[in-house]
């Protein structure tokens, strides 16, 4: 491109001149000092031709696998803007510019951008790498070599680019899987409050209807160890919900589906949890149909029923829970209710936030309906609740056959 343009400006006849030609040999010293080599020429280059560079970097994108099926500002994200931040670094960046410049550059943002995308991190590093192939082949397509300052200004930018995603997307996964962690121990935390309680309490019945019996001392000393142990395990979980109390994020869930029947599962739950409801003060009444049968994880569905049957033996001190369930079609519903003190039209709405509790009680922290909800979504369904102050509550959700 630049010798047909010196011969169409008259500095040079034809190209077999090119060896003893002065006036050539001037000009051809310009354009190498000032443009052929230049990090200005290569600035410009790339600013000319942005799209096409996009358009050519996109195409070498998609045989990537996380990148085939993401539509295609997702996938540009911010390598527009990270282009222009090479072109600024090419026209007037030092090295210690360039440096201060990437702290809080794109790819920062694009990195955890990545996480988020599906990207491994191999894949982070592959898409700029392929951009810096496609300047490569575009300087070379214009007859543009790069050698030298710009070479080096390029490679620079580029690699800075890579540390800085690479490390915006280790932390934030380091971050992601601390959160699930945390966030997972706080809600095995919180489901093991409920049987917890429930030893408890029935110890301590226990104690009150067979205390004056025990003659045997080595009896009394299991009773009180029962008690005793029964009350650590209950303040270290306390305090393991303390501790996660400023979880923010939701928790990852695996599901294994099995079919099983819902009404043992339920019956045992009654069982277990009648402690709690007290010595007859709160009736637990099971409707649901001995011959129905569920698709989903049991583990995770038995946490939901009792989560939501605790609650209401707690706004129900003298009254009546009931669990009903039925089938239509492929779908399973559930239903919790209760005619306990009901729940005010000001909470109603955000009942299921997390961390949103009934604050009368001290012990409620307000994670058992949110847990309720990730586990019920998670297998594709819906929860919703209803109420009445001082009529009661009814907590209704779906299990979908998949």
């Amino acid at each position: 491109m630049i010798l047909d343009e010196l011969i169409a400006l008259g500095y040079v006849q034809c190209k077999s001149c090119l060896p003893t030609c002065f006036r050539l040999r001037k000009r051809l010293l310009y354009f190498a000092g000032d443009h052929m080599t230049s990090a200005k020429a290569l600035a410009t280059l790339i600013d000319d031709n942005r799209d096409e560079l996009l358009t050519l970097w996109r195409k070498k994108i998609r045989e990537l696998p996380s990148a085939r099926q993401l539509d295609q500002p997702t996938l540009h994200d911010h390598i527009p803007i990270f282009m222009r931040e090479i072109i600024l670094a090419l026209e007037n960046g030092t090295e210690r510019m360039i440096i201060e410049n990437m702290t809080n550059a794109s790819p920062v943002a694009h990195g955890i951008q990545r996480l988020e995308n599906g990207f491994d991190l191999t894949e982070v590093v592959t898409e700029y790498n392929i951009l810096r192939d496609c300047i490569h082949d575009l300087a070379d397509k214009r007859n543009i070599g790069l050698q030298g300052e710009p070479f080096h200004i390029l490679n620079f930018v580029m690699d800075a680019a890579i540390g800085a995603a690479v490390k915006a997307y280790s932390v934030q996964q380091a971050l992601e899987v601390q959160r699930r962690r945390d966030e997972h121990l706080a809600f095995v935390a919180h489901d093991l409050r409920t049987p917890l309680n429930a030893i408890g309490l029935a110890a301590q019945a226990l104690d009150r209807i067979i205390a004056n019996r025990l003659d045997n001392e080595q009896a009394r000393k299991m009773l009180n160890s029962l008690q005793r142990n029964a009350g650590q395990l209950t303040m270290l979980v306390n305090r393991i919900l303390d501790e996660n109390s400023n979880l923010e994020t939701e928790c990852g869930i695996r599901i294994e589906r099995r079919a099983f029947d819902l009404w043992p599962l339920v019956e045992s739950l009654i069982h277990d949890l009648r402690p709690i409801a007290g010595t007859g003060s709160t009736s637990l009444v099971n409707r649901v149909p001995e011959d129905l049968t569920v698709f989903a994880d049991a583990t995770l569905i038995k946490r939901v029923f009792q989560n939501l049957i605790a609650n209401a033996i707690n706004h129900t001190p003298y009254g009546e829970v009931t669990i009903v369930a039925s089938r239509t079609g492929r779908v399973v519903h559930c239903e919790v209710k209760d005619n306990g003190s009901g729940i005010s039209p000001e909470r109603l709405p955000h009942i299921f936030e997390k961390y949103e509790s009934d604050h009368t009680s001290s012990s409620a922290i307000g994670l058992g309906l949110t847990i309720c909800k990730v586990f019920v979504e998670a297998h594709g369904g819906v929860i919703v609740a209803e109420s009445r102050v001082g009529e009661g509550a009814a907590f209704h959700f779906s299990l979908p056959d998949k």
